[in-house]
């Protein structure tokens, strides 16, 4: 008899390591969030974006989260939205969107049901295609709209404002990248809390694409959703750049983030 309840509590105890690895198990594997990447297919930046997604699709596994991929926004409601805590706008302009699809993500980022990165694309503010302006959209982005670019780009020095903020850790205080400078009606700045901008004195080529006082990273801290802009987002080299390598993926980890 007291060989067999031996017998019994030895096979209960196994049974209840092998759950208790099984559940340390299932808990590590448990993706730390769920990111949803919009990219328009074809078009001038369809490079980057073919880049882009390895370069995501690797952090994503090294980094123990999911990245999905759509390339309209057809399928975005609230209830799609709901799936999501990180919202990544790869190359996507915001006029062409669908009434239902802005509401949903104007929701997301008014009550903080995610977090939020654009790249280049956003900040293409305007009439285009006959499509009207999307005026929430425009005080997003801190109340800008969108005049001119630089065609075939130019390589330019840029400098940290907020050294301190998450999304520009372990950057240096300047750097040198390239890309499609875009030019507004004026500086977003009073509205954006601005983490970079370009020094237009040092593009090379020299162009007479000029702004003045010309942030090129910032966030909306009006918005509750953590939420931060990068103009770069035109050349597939730049995922060989260490610094806008450095930077997006602190972007990530830092809007993804309650």
């Amino acid at each position: 008899m007291i060989k067999m309840k031996k017998v019994t509590f030895l096979a209960l105890l196994y049974f209840l390591t092998l759950y208790n690895g099984i559940a340390m198990a299932q808990q590590k594997t448990k993706p730390r969030f769920r990111a949803i990447a919009l990219a328009e297919t074809g078009g001038g930046h369809a490079l980057f974006d073919a880049a882009a997604k390895p370069w995501l699709d690797r952090l994503a596994a090294d980094s123990n989260f999911t990245i999905d991929y759509i390339s309209d926004t057809k399928k975005i409601n609230k209830d799609f939205l709901k799936q999501y805590q990180l919202f990544i706008q790869l190359d996507y302009p915001p006029y062409p969107w669908e009434k239902e699809a802005q509401e949903a993500f104007t929701d997301y980022i008014e009550n903080a049901r995610g977090g939020w990165i654009g790249f280049h694309h956003p900040t293409l503010l305007g009439v285009f295609d006959g499509y009207p302006m999307w005026q929430w959209y425009s005080d997003f982005m801190g109340g800008i709209q969108f005049k001119l670019h630089i065609p075939g780009g130019a390589a330019a020095m840029l400098h940290v404002e907020d050294k301190q903020h998450p999304v520009m850790k372990g950057l240096p205080a300047t750097f040198i990248t390239e890309d499609e400078w875009y030019i507004y009606d004026k500086s977003p700045r009073t509205n954006v809390h601005v983490l970079a901008n370009i020094d237009e004195a040092t593009y090379l080529p020299n162009k007479d694409v000029k702004m003045g006082d010309h942030p090129v990273i910032w966030t909306n801290e009006h918005f509750k959703a953590r939420n931060v802009y990068i103009a770069m987002g035109h050349f597939p080299q730049l995922f060989d750049d260490t610094a806008f390598t450095t930077l997006f993926s602190n972007a990530i980890f830092w809007a993804a983030s309650k």
